[in-house]
């Protein structure tokens, strides 16, 4: 209980700010990607279950997270 008391508000508002920021950096990210492909990467994974796309674009995924978590922490 007594962990719950030290949590501040700012901490709370700070951290809720920085989820939206790497969501909307996440959606932005998604967005160039599809822009950028020649085919559409939707249809490849769901009606074509192009597999190694998928596991790519997860991969991506992943990784750009990593690099927005790390970008925010500093």
């Amino acid at each position: 209980m007594e962990y719950l008391a030290a949590i501040q508000l700012a901490e709370m508002i700070s951290t809720v700010v920085y989820t939206i920021l790497g969501v909307a950096l996440m959606g932005l990210i998604w967005k160039v990607i599809d822009w950028m492909t020649p085919f559409p990467i939707m249809k490849e994974i769901e009606q074509d279950q192009n597999m190694a796309l998928a596991v790519l674009i997860g991969l991506v995924f992943v990784s750009i997270s990593i690099i927005i978590a790390a970008v925010i922490v500093s």
